[in-house]
């Protein structure tokens, strides 16, 4: 969890301070297409222009590949908001996002999930 400080629009108490959308300056249509699933991660570059709070921790999360869904539900916002910000960055250059890729294999089925089952028990 991050620290207190970089969390400038959260109340502990009250939750956000400011409504999702104002995050996203209203847009609800992001310049890149991008998946729930969609990995992101940081291409070490600096943003060259201002980029809000909520940009810079979107951004500290991305260390990684990281999905979209993940970023959303840390950043505590909503899916369509969390797009915009991360297109903002990869706009920039800050980041790159790679799209999921499905196959139509359908004898892969159960070991995924059995695969994402395990994952989730080393979770709990």
């Amino acid at each position: 969890m991050p620290a207190k400080h970089d969390r400038p629009w959260l109340d502990e108490a009250c939750g956000r301070l400011i409504r999702p959308y104002t995050v996203s300056d209203g847009r609800t249509r992001p310049t890149t297409a991008l998946d729930l699933l969609s990995l992101v991660m940081s291409t070490g570059t600096v943003p060259q222009t201002h980029l809000g709070p909520d940009h810079a921790q979107a951004l500290r999360l991305c260390s990684g590949p990281t999905s979209v869904a993940e970023i959303a539900a840390r950043l505590r916002l909503p899916a369509v908001v969390t797009k915009v910000l991360l297109s903002d960055l990869v706009d920039c250059g800050a980041v790159t996002a790679k799209a999921p890729r499905f196959h139509d294999d359908s004898t892969d089925d159960r070991s995924l999930l059995e695969a994402v089952l395990d994952g989730l028990r080393r979770q709990l």
